[in-house]
């Protein structure tokens, strides 16, 4: 077996640079890479480009990254909860390239089948489609969307073990299994690392092939990006 485990977040980015490509998994604050997260601020690398569903809050998730203007790009669906993010986008400080959601799922999941483009009619007829190749299919219009193409992809699951399988939980089971294999090296962060052979075959999401390094993260905060309660009467 390739060993895959590495002690910590630190030994799991080395060779991250200035100017590289991350794909980086979560849904708002749902499921995203916390400890991957932490080490890229603490490294204070620059001119990144950041492939993410939104930019989490001001004060967590990728917004970290973007107080410390480590972003030069992003490219996401959703510009969600996060103040600077907007302020960057509108200042001109930040380039945002918005992508339907599903056309993001669906570009991630190319580059994980080896799939250089594809064919959506999201967007037609849209700014999405400006400088991009149309195709007519049966009477209806399409857009030829090209597969990411990214350095590192980080992912965090509930469970993996040191083969590299991967499980998640709930509704982290989000973009973390479409960019799993869509980066040259994909790095997953686990609330629970276990010996291989541990996990049911039946239960794994993930299999082994698609990721190149595992690690057990630690003080997951799983923040909730908006907290509603009941008034009690």
């Amino acid at each position: 077996m390739i060993p895959k485990t590495v002690s910590d977040a630190k030994e799991a980015l080395e060779g991250v640079e200035d100017g590289m490509t991350f794909m980086l998994g979560g849904f708002g604050l749902c499921g995203i890479p916390e400890n991957a997260i932490a080490e890229l601020v603490r490294l204070g690398i620059t001119g990144i480009t950041c492939i993410s569903n939104n930019a989490g809050v001001d004060n967590f998730g990728l917004g970290l990254l973007l107080q410390k203007h480590q972003i030069k790009k992003m490219i996401s669906s959703y510009v969600g909860e996060n103040d600077e993010f907007e302020r960057q986008m509108l200042s001109g400080e930040l380039e945002v390239e918005l992508t339907p959601q599903g056309t993001l799922a669906e570009k991630c999941r190319a580059a994980q089948a080896g799939f250089p483009a594809f064919y959506t009619p999201a967007g037609y007829g849209t700014e999405v489609a400006l400088g991009k190749e149309t195709r007519e299919f049966n009477g209806k219009m399409y857009v030829l969307e090209e597969a990411f193409s990214a350095d590192f992809a980080f992912v965090k699951a509930w469970k993996g073990d040191e083969a590299g399988n991967l499980i998640f939980k709930g509704t982290a089971r989000n973009f973390n299994p479409c960019m799993c294999g869509a980066a040259n090296i994909t790095v997953a962060e686990v609330e629970e690392l276990l010996p291989a052979g541990s996990l049911d075959p039946n239960q794994i999401h993930v299999p082994g092939i698609f990721v190149q390094r595992i690690f057990q993260g630690e003080h997951y905060e799983k923040r909730i990006e908006q907290r509603t309660v009941l008034r009690r009467t």
